[in-house]
């Protein structure tokens, strides 16, 4: 935070504001209006903490690293000469040659995926003369431009309800913190709403065009390239979401139930085949590699990165095998979405991750209790059943490979929304179920 901030910031704060009223008309209904603008400003309000948090509580970190040590320099290139500041902008890492008087200031010059946000983060600098906080409220707007789609997505197949979908897409508060600032999470869940929508749109609402499709592929290739073990979890989930889509458009309920073994033969060996392929990047990444990359990240940030932050935590002994990975995935599954408990606040940002936790540790065994005097699988449509695959899978990817609280809290928002949404969408399906009268047989 410098000088340069107070002046910059409120400035391109009232531009955003100034663009968001002018579009708000062509994104919004009667009914959504209510929530564009207060999910806007939670989402600069989340970026402007974070940096804040940083400065003044962490003394430092990632967002640093992307802004003050990253665009910062591209942006000092940019002035000292164009030609360096373009090359350093849009060409490749693999030499330094000509820029090495800035490259080497640039702490993941060599890390392609961190170096992603540097990348947009300088190319916002360029308009905010480098002001981090300016720069700031830049990404909480591609953050909330992502979280509306994906909430759009669902409010067009479930606008009676709207309410619960708002608060599952725009108002969790951990996603609006972690996901609003100079940070890789920012990105990746922006990419995820908008792939979600575009997915929507082009497969399940069947409206295919040219420019969705290219829109599709530059959001998938944010994913891509920032987390590529994002995407390993999300696209077996769409698999299953868009031939779910197709069995359901069949009208014939005998050639429904005929088609799902062959329909779950085809998603099985799809995802086996997109996982494999994803992680053909990066070998850390490739499936036979998987298990063992989950042993070495969890014990670095458990007993070496994140030693001593004080939150960390083990679920088990892990030996590189996928036989000891699966067998504590309840476990990881259940530290992400429901962990910390209060006794295991140690900080008061763990303190705040833990009452969210709570809330989602009691909305879940309400929807279970329901269940329970309610049972119906009818409540679990093909869009729940996508956003529980890719929330559950990316939850039991992360427990299990984290080992630290603070790590966690982060890593975990970008499947937030998504089991959010899966428990508003089946959570009102069971409350409608119940308020329906039940009919005497003898009738």
């Amino acid at each position: 935070m410098e000088q340069r901030d107070l002046i910059v910031t409120p400035i391109v704060i009232l531009l955003v504001l100034a663009a968001a009223y002018a579009v708000r008309p062509r994104f919004t209904d009667e009914v959504t209006r209510k929530y564009f603008f207060p999910a806007l400003l939670v989402k600069m309000f989340g970026a402007l903490a974070l940096g804040f948090i940083y400065q003044y509580y962490y003394s430092g970190g990632d967002t640093y690293n992307f802004h003050t040590h990253g665009s910062r320099h591209i942006w000092e290139a940019f002035w000292d000469s164009p030609e360096k500041g373009v090359k350093l902008l849009f060409g490749s890492t693999s030499s330094a040659e000509g820029v090495y008087e800035y490259a080497s200031k640039i702490v993941f010059y060599r890390d392609p995926s961190s170096y992603a946000v540097i990348r947009v983060a300088a190319f916002f600098d360029l308009f905010t003369f480098s002001a981090y906080s300016a720069t700031a409220i830049l990404f909480a707007v591609l953050g909330f431009f992502g979280a509306w789609l994906l909430f759009l997505t669902f409010y067009t197949k479930y606008p009676e309800m709207h309410r619960g979908l708002a608060v599952a897409c725009l108002f969790v508060p951990s996603v609006f913190f972690w996901g609003s600032g100079v940070l890789k999470d920012t990105l990746v869940l922006a990419a995820l709403g908008a792939g979600t929508y575009l997915i929507n749109q082009i497969f399940i609402e069947r409206k295919p065009t040219a420019w969705r499709l290219l829109m599709l592929a530059a959001a998938l290739y944010t994913i891509f390239q920032i987390k590529v073990f994002v995407l390993q979890a999300f696209v077996p989930a769409v698999l299953i979401w868009v031939f779910a889509a197709r069995i359901v458009s069949i009208s014939s309920l005998i050639v429904r139930w005929l088609l799902v073994p062959f329909m779950a033969t085809i998603v099985i060996g799809s995802a086996f085949l997109a996982v494999k392929e994803i992680g053909a990047k990066d070998k850390r990444y490739a499936l036979e590699n998987l298990a063992n990359t989950a042993r070495i990240t969890a014990y670095d940030i458990r007993f070496w990165t994140g030693k001593d932050a004080g939150s960390g935590y083990t679920l088990g002994e892990l030996d590189g095998s996928f036989e000891s990975m699966f067998r504590l995935a309840p476990a990881a599954i259940n530290v992400t979405l429901f962990r910390p408990y209060f006794w295991e606040v140690v900080n008061p940002l763990m303190f705040f991750s833990a009452l969210e936790s709570l809330c989602f540790l009691l909305l879940t065994v309400y929807v279970f209790i329901l269940f329970l005097f309610r049972p119906t699988w009818r409540v679990v449509d093909g869009n729940s059943l996508f956003a529980l695959v890719y929330s559950l899978s990316f939850a039991f990817a992360v427990g299990v490979s984290t080992y630290n609280f603070g790590t966690l809290s982060r890593y975990k928002i970008t499947l937030m929304p998504f089991y959010a949404l899966a428990l508003v969408i089946v959570f009102s399906k069971l409350n409608s179920a119940r308020k329906l009268p039940v009919l005497d047989s003898t009738e």
